[in-house]
């Protein structure tokens, strides 16, 4: 069956009633105070990581949980990081831990099959290999890779400058990766904290359960309405599977003919729905789930923003040419409607806003100034990203901020140039 693209499909739907639901199943309307980090993710959704600060800033825009919160509910197993969706690490609520493993398995698996035929390495002796790195393991005091290796001596193996020039050193990843994805070991933050990528790792006995289907079932719930495009980027399936097991989930169009897919238990709720009136803004990384989920940028741009030039970009790109944003977002009723970074040695956030500066957008943008200041001390994107590689970005952005690029592209948006200081506390 064929279907309208996206943006037709989304405007016959009505656009901004689409993103103020999005944002309403995201918690991104209103404060949900004090709700534990399991309910937060159970409720909108596994929350990528990749070593920065987004699990943090989700769980503050939605819970307004601090980072010794979220810390601790690492500690206890509440929530936990692991591969799951395409192989990629997020952080799951403890009732979907079967489920992440079961549905990233194939990434290990790949990875392995690519080292028996590039690499000459042996099934054989990687499950060997697993077993010496699970004989040394305890399941409370962590070794990190080095120790692991040292450990169990000559069952690692070099790769040469073969494996090097494929990112594989030696054999040890490919046993790590399988084990994790059995739930045989997990992997610790060597300081308790998310947003760095330093680990160590201890035994587990993790049971692996679920299927495609059971994916779909939560996906719809957390993203719909969604199109099975959105669902096969989020799962990584193939076509045939991500159809399948769509059609066995059952979620329903939200208009006769629609590619849009909702549970049937939200549809009455979804017609139902009006937008609300009233902004509500909150400062999110630029991989939160309100993006991520669907990967599908333009839906949550008004059209004169996607046509904005991006800080400190390449030349001729536009905000809305981008798979994902180059920097934080913030969101007001599932739009978005400027953009942020926070600079270290000014210990501030530097905001380039889309729409004019209130006082609900800088009590938001104090808001979370407080907490990346207080408790994070950064809010980087990623692993990789720090206030030196940020500083272009950071640089870009207050100028266009402080030139009135907030409402160059004007329209009701627009801030008429007035622009805005990079300082927006006070």
């Amino acid at each position: 069956m064929e279907h309208d693209p996206p943006v037709e499909a989304a405007a016959a739907v009505g656009v901004e009633k689409l993103r103020a639901w999005w944002a309403h199943r995201q918690w991104l309307d209103r404060p949900h105070p004090g709700a534990p980090a399991a309910e937060v993710l159970a409720a909108t959704g596994w929350a990528r990581s990749v070593g920065g600060a987004a699990p943090y800033l989700g769980l503050f825009a939605r819970a307004g949980l601090g980072r010794a919160a979220v810390d601790a509910a690492v500690a206890r197993l509440d929530v936990h990081e692991l591969p799951s969706a395409r192989g990629c690490t997020y952080v799951l609520p403890a009732p979907d831990f079967a489920l992440g493993l079961a549905v990233g398995a194939a990434a290990p698996a790949g990875e392995l099959a690519a080292a028996e035929k590039h690499l000459g390495v042996g099934r054989d002796e990687v499950e060997k290999l697993c077993l010496a790195v699970e004989r040394v393991l305890s399941p409370d005091e962590p070794l990190d890779p080095a120790a692991i290796r040292d450990a169990v001596g000559d069952a690692v193996r070099p790769l040469g400058e073969a494996g090097r020039k494929r990112g594989l050193t030696t054999t040890l990843p490919l046993a790590l990766g399988l084990m994790q994805s059995r739930g045989r070991i997990r992997r610790v933050p060597v300081n308790g904290r998310l947003d760095q990528q330093r680990y160590g790792y201890v035994g587990w006995d993790q049971p692996v359960a679920g299927d495609a289907v059971d994916l779909a079932r939560r996906y719809f719930s957390w993203a719909g309405p969604a199109t099975l495009k959105h669902f096969r980027w989020f799962s990584g399936f193939t076509a045939a599977t991500a159809r399948r097991a769509v059609a066995e989930a059952g979620p329903v169009p939200v208009a006769p003919g629609s590619e849009f897919l909702l549970p049937p238990e939200l549809a009455e709720e979804f017609a139902g729905f009006t937008a609300p009136r009233t902004p509500h803004y909150t400062l999110l990384a630029g991989i939160d789930g309100i993006h991520l989920l669907h990967r599908d940028l333009p839906r949550l741009l008004d059209p004169a923003d996607a046509a904005r030039p991006l800080p400190a970009g390449r030349a001729g790109r536009s905000f809305g040419s981008e798979a994902d944003p180059q920097t934080h977002v913030v969101l007001d009723r599932g739009r978005i409607v400027g953009l942020w970074e926070y600079d270290t040695e000014r210990a501030e956030i530097v905001l380039l806003p889309f729409v004019p500066l209130d006082d609900a957008l800088r009590e938001a943008v104090a808001r979370t100034e407080a907490f990346v200041r207080e408790e994070l001390g950064d809010a980087r994107g990623f692993s990789l990203d720090s206030p030196r590689s940020r500083a272009p970005k950071v640089a870009a952005l207050r100028a266009a901020a402080a030139t009135g690029g907030a409402g160059r592209t004007g329209g009701p948006g627009g801030t008429g140039g007035t622009g805005v200081p990079g300082r927006t506390r006070g």
